[in-house]
């Protein structure tokens, strides 16, 4: 990693806004890039309380990947991990289906202690990244309580509930984002969107319904997205009408939306510019923004260092555009 280069130089601040998975492997590679001029304001919409504990699911995702711990093969959780405490639960009667491996529990009993003596999610979350030699900051999109709630043909559902427990089965009606409108967003997470140098604000090709929105629903997130002068780019999560991985195109087809990149440019209607694959090169004229085009799987770290140069170089360009326009 570019820790070296982090520690020596400083470059122009860039914000990157994530989900799980898919958005970790770009902060991955941003922040292999950049370091520590890399902030990454996190999902917290699928944070839950379970077996007494607070649960970050997209946090640690996030703080695992950056950190070396995530187990690549499942996808989420941490490598060289064990199930004992599951199957000790299991032979209680307790509840299973939401899995907490032997490692994995640490951080969420570490965390729910935190919190219970007046730590702040933010607070709790910086700490650890530091303490596992995290160059980015890795910040909580509130430390106030948003809880995504999946209103389904089924009933209204807690987000892990319909995403684990029914394995995204039920049919989407619409997304509602409890407690969002009286959420604010931090210092620190407002701090970064509204720092002078900022180079760009980069959308991870997370969920943009079930991991990007929660973060737009904090009014003070959005207000200053809004007042943003840095270019904002997002990149697709769909690669020939599919998510590599996750129910994107399933709620895109359940509310009616086409699963293509022009729906998710109409989705991100503040954006000023966005990132598709090769395969959908020719949806590219259809988008009434600026589109760069280039492979946005990332089986590999090169491929995320790969795609994570192409938004810094989308981005420096869509600026450097608007400094000539601004001249002229």
């Amino acid at each position: 990693m570019n820790m070296q280069r982090a520690a020596s130089f400083r470059g122009p601040p860039v914000v990157a806004l994530c989900g799980g998975v898919g958005g970790a492997k770009l902060a991955l590679g941003l922040e292999r890039l950049i370091g520590a001029d890399l902030t990454v304001i996190v999902n917290t919409g699928d944070d839950f309380e379970h077996l007494g504990l607070h649960v970050s699911p997209d946090i640690d995702t996030v703080v695992y990947t950056l950190g070396g711990l995530s187990d690549l093969e499942r996808g989420w959780g941490r490598a060289d991990e064990s199930w004992n405490f599951m199957e000790a639960l299991g032979a209680l009667g307790g509840e299973t289906w939401f899995r907490l491996g032997d490692r994995d529990l640490a951080m969420h009993v570490e965390r729910s202690r935190a919190l219970r003596s007046g730590i702040s999610l933010t607070e709790f979350t910086v700490a650890t990244a530091r303490r596992l030699g995290i160059a980015a900051s890795i910040l909580p999109m509130s430390d106030d309580r948003v809880e995504t709630m999946v209103i389904t043909a089924e009933g209204a559902l807690p987000f892990q509930r319909y995403f684990v427990g029914l394995q995204c089965a039920p049919v989407v009606k619409r997304l509602e984002f409890s407690n969002a409108e009286r959420a604010a967003a931090t210092s620190q997470v407002l701090a970064a969107l509204r720092n002078p140098d900022l180079a760009a604000i980069i959308i991870c090709p997370s969920n943009p319904y079930l991991s990007v929105d929660p973060i737009l629903a904090v009014s003070d997130i959005r207000r200053a997205l809004d007042e943003v002068t840095a270019p904002i780019i997002a990149v697709s999560p769909l690669i020939g009408g599919q998510a590599v991985k996750g129910p994107t195109a399933k709620i895109m087809a359940e509310l009616g939306v086409p699963a293509d990149s022009a729906s998710i440019a109409r989705h991100y209607r503040f954006i000023d510019g966005l990132i598709i694959d090769e395969t959908d090169r020719a949806e590219a004229g259809k988008i009434d923004m600026p589109v760069r085009v280039t492979s946005t799987l990332m089986r590999s770290l090169g491929d995320r260092d790969r795609l994570a140069a192409d938004c810094l170089e989308f981005a420096s360009h869509l600026a450097a555009g608007a400094q000539r326009r601004t001249a002229t």
